[in-house]
């Protein structure tokens, strides 16, 4: 496989690392939350679109309803889990070890209703075309485009309206933000309504570039994901998004002397290396 080939790969990889990533940072900047269980709400936003586009409708309306029951089940896990820890200000080791069960428990939910076998979109196979010698397959054109689009939207939100400003506010200091006047609850809602829109985006796409969706493929990806926010600075989604570019291209360009089979190991040596000589990461940590 020839250079060109391999960074577009990487780059499409990288780009649905990035969608997820963003939200990663985002519930750890703003709720001070690392999030184990969101590469399994990347799964379950796979599977709601999956079973919408399995009973008949197309590929962008399955999408948005796997984001919609994605956000959904995030906002359930905050007003039945994560807002009562926040009220008896629960240390971050114990929201690390519940947040490891609620991805237990949607895996095994997962797995209880649709069983382990893999399952495929209900949609036309389409053959990749070739640009200058390099193959681009439709669904890797997908995830970067939509990547680009995220970077955008998010840049958008985030400097130029006023929820978008409230973030950032109560990621720098949530206690000033709030004596201030921001409505803190309003600022966590809308902080879960974005990370499980392009969370669930993600795992779609994530599941059209695999061949198919299956319960655990959520939870290989948080390595990844994690390295990313390590990566570009924890709290910074623009370094996240950064982080997961380098990710997805240094992944793809061990294959040819380690093997697939060594992807997460390149991403976690990666990690390692970060935390070893920057553990700020790469950008400030900030919104």
């Amino acid at each position: 496989m020839d250079l060109a080939q391999i960074l577009f790969n990487g780059l499409a990889i990288g780009s649905v690392i990035a969608l997820a990533a963003v939200g990663l940072t985002l519930s750890y900047g703003i709720l001070r939350l690392s999030n184990f269980a969101h590469g399994d709400f990347m799964t379950l936003g796979a599977y709601i679109t999956w079973l919408a586009n399995i009973n008949g409708l197309n590929l962008w309306l399955s999408i948005i309803l796997g984001a919609g029951g994605t956000v959904i089940a995030m906002l359930v896990s905050e007003y039945l889990i994560w807002k009562p820890m926040r009220d008896r200000r629960a240390s971050s080791t114990t929201l690390i070890i519940i947040s490891i069960g609620l991805a237990l428990f949607i895996r095994n939910g997962i797995l209880f209703i649709w069983g382990g076998s893999n399952q495929r979109y209900d949609l036309p196979v389409m053959a990749a075309m070739d640009l200058l010698g390099v193959k681009v397959a439709f669904d890797r054109v997908l995830a970067i485009t939509m990547a680009i689009i995220a970077i955008i939207v998010l840049h958008f939100l985030l400097q130029k309206t006023k929820i978008g400003k409230a973030m950032r506010a109560v990621a720098d200091n949530v206690d000033l933000a709030r004596v201030s006047g921001i409505n803190v609850e309003w600022v966590v809602l809308w902080t879960w309504i974005i990370t499980g829109v392009l969370t669930a985006i993600g795992g779609a796409i994530f599941g059209l570039i695999v061949g198919g969706i299956r319960p655990n493929m959520g939870w290989f990806l948080i390595l990844p994901m994690f390295a990313s926010v390590i990566l570009g600075g924890i709290g910074n989604p623009y370094g996240a998004i950064a982080g997961a570019l380098v990710i997805g291209v240094a992944q793809e360009l061990s294959v040819p002397w380690l093997g697939s089979d060594y992807k997460l190991g390149v991403a976690l040596l990666i990690m390692i290396v970060i935390l070893l000589v920057r553990p700020q990461g790469l950008f400030r940590g900030t919104i």
